[in-house]
């Protein structure tokens, strides 16, 4: 256990922290689940709405230092490819 207050501070800071990003991590990956099971199920409409709300979470993501942003451009070039080849 720390003993210097700023230390203590830090901890307190930290564990805070670790829930906000723990949630923002699970948001992103159920968006991208979202997106994925409207795919697999080849629904069009669905994927499309899916891939809309996933967008900003994602893109959120990696403003917040949660994934790469190279990651993220990756995942949703990936994920729009998909959702474009369903709706063809």
């Amino acid at each position: 256990m720390a003993n210097i207050r700023s230390a203590k501070k830090r901890i307190r800071r930290t564990s805070r922290q670790v829930v906000v990003n723990r949630n923002r991590v699970g948001g992103v990956r159920t968006s991208i689940k979202k997106v994925e099971q409207a795919i697999l199920e080849g629904d069009a409409a669905a994927a499309k709405s899916a891939f809309q709300d996933a967008q900003p979470m994602i893109m959120r993501g990696a403003q917040k230092g949660i994934m790469h942003r190279n990651k993220a451009s990756r995942t949703l070039s990936r994920l729009s490819a998909r959702v474009k080849a369903i709706q063809a």
